[in-house]
């Protein structure tokens, strides 16, 4: 291991971890959990889908969603009832957008911890 200015990285075994959330006006808004909800949306093409991608119920999955709407105070799950294709859900502009930027965030701060705790 490169000697580094981190005590605790001349502890063997020991590497740091980091949650990364976004808040508005002080409240949990998106994070990884919504973050994986809204990839399983967009993979199954339904809420149902998705809980089931996840291993969740749907009444959970719909009310991660719902509760990230109200916090954020805009939709980010578009659906539609019945029809013949599976597709059901889509998300919004703003959820793609949000889960884009939320990964570039999110490894940028990961490849900043690595570098400052392996120098």
């Amino acid at each position: 291991m490169k000697s580094s200015r981190y005590t605790m990285a001349r502890i063997s075994g020991i590497e740091p971890r980091i949650k990364i959330w976004l808040e508005k006006d002080g409240k949990h808004a998106f994070g990884a959990g919504i973050r994986d909800v809204l990839k399983a949306v967009e993979a199954g093409g339904s809420i149902k889908a998705a809980a089931g991608l996840l291993g969740r119920s749907y009444r959970r999955v719909w009310g991660q969603i719902k509760e990230m709407e109200r916090a954020l105070g805009a939709p980010l799950v578009q659906t539609r009832v019945g029809g013949e294709k599976l597709s059901r859900s889509a998300l919004t502009e703003l959820a793609i957008q949000l889960v884009s930027d939320y990964d570039v965030l999110r490894q940028r701060v990961i490849d900043l911890v690595e570098k400052e705790f392996s120098s």
